[in-house]
């Protein structure tokens, strides 16, 4: 059994790796909330672990294994949120949180039975995919919307899960997974979006489509 405190670090890692980031102790310090000297000491417990490899200055990497503990982890974390969203009737802005809470301290059992209870989902509410019970994971084949040209029309797949007044906002616009919408407009040099839901028209800005994911359906003829 790891400590809490063991499957944050590997899963913030995995997260940070992800993105195609380094993971460097000051990334993790960061997100982590936490000091650098402390991420440093964690580092070098989790490499003696077996968990990853560490040197100074060239980030942290998670092992085999490392890698397999981090997608557990986010497979309890997501199918938490699937469960707390479908069954328990959570807000999707609030489901993170409690799942961030209660992936720790469900058993394998459990798990199992929430997957089961589920129909065996293969994505969470904010449209990441859940790995499976082996340990393998749906790559993302999306772009972030800030991304997408002006004329396009796009499905939402995805939605960053770490800001709840953020999805919040989302929602009141519509925008959540499975939505369609076409961008109307675009500013330059990291301008709004113009964007058309439905019958309604939005200016969204560029950090806010920097975390919304989508898939291109077709151009404008």
């Amino acid at each position: 059994m790891l400590s809490q405190a063991v499957e944050d670090y590997i899963k913030t890692i995995y997260r940070i790796r992800q993105r195609g980031e380094t993971a460097s102790t000051s990334d993790i310090a960061r997100a982590l909330n936490v000091s650098a000297a402390s991420v440093t000491n964690m580092a070098k417990r989790l490499a003696q672990m077996g968990l990853t490899e560490y040197e100074p200055y060239q980030g942290v990497r998670l092992t085999d294994t490392g890698n397999k503990v981090a997608l557990e982890i986010i497979r309890h974390h997501r199918l938490l949120e699937l469960y707390l969203r479908n069954v328990m009737g959570y807000s999707w802005d609030k489901v993170h949180e409690e799942a961030e809470l209660l992936e720790h301290h469900i058993s394998e059992e459990f798990e199992q039975k929430i997957d089961e209870m589920l129909g065996h989902p293969t994505h969470d509410p904010h449209g990441d995919p859940i790995p499976t019970r082996e340990g393998e994971i749906a790559e993302h084949n999306t772009n972030p919307l800030a991304a997408v040209e002006a004329g396009l029309h796009v499905a939402i797949e995805r939605v960053s899960d770490e800001d709840p007044a953020l999805l919040n906002h989302l929602e009141s616009l519509g925008l959540l997974p499975g939505a369609t919408l076409e961008v109307v407009g675009k500013e330059p040099f990291e301008g709004p979006l113009k964007i058309r839901v439905g019958e309604r028209e939005h200016m969204l800005g560029y950090r806010i489509a920097n975390h919304i994911f989508v898939e291109v359906l077709a151009e404008n003829a």
